[in-house]
């Protein structure tokens, strides 16, 4: 059993809902590289094409799924040696619900925010991209 508030879940990691989200993201132009990360706890970890973010920002998230649909999608800027973060969580924890927003720029447990997630990883991946986008616009700007 996983311990209760590590970010984890106690269900084993879904490999194939990780397959399909490594297609969809490795066939995308906003991705360089999108790889199954086997080594330490097993994730998709998604770098970030360089040719949307302005003044040398390099950016990846980096997201676990599991059989019972909890996941956690961290996302990271770095920058000049500064780190930018948030963190989309599903999990049994005890400082927020289950379903939770870990709020940038440091994504801190205090800062957590009760949320609710779509159910399907599709539409998980949309919800994160959308708020990407914003994120790079207001890079942008």
């Amino acid at each position: 059993m996983v311990p209760v508030d590590d970010g984890a879940s106690p269900a084993p990691i879904d490999q194939a809902v990780l397959r399909q989200m490594r297609s969809r993201f490795a066939g995308s132009r906003q991705t360089d590289a999108a790889r199954i990360i086997e080594d330490g706890k097993r994730h998709l970890r998604v770098e970030l094409s360089n040719d949307y973010y302005p003044n040398e920002v390099s950016a990846r998230f980096e997201i676990r799924w599991y059989r019972n649909d909890d996941f956690n999608i961290h996302y990271q800027e770095e920058r000049d040696e500064e780190t930018w973060q948030c963190r989309w969580d599903r999990h049994p924890n005890v400082h927020n619900s289950r379903d939770h927003f870990h709020p940038p720029p440091a994504a801190s447990r205090t800062e957590a925010q009760d949320a609710d997630w779509p159910n399907d990883h599709r539409d998980v991946c949309r919800l994160v991209l959308d708020y990407l986008e914003e994120r790079i616009e207001t890079l942008w700007d």
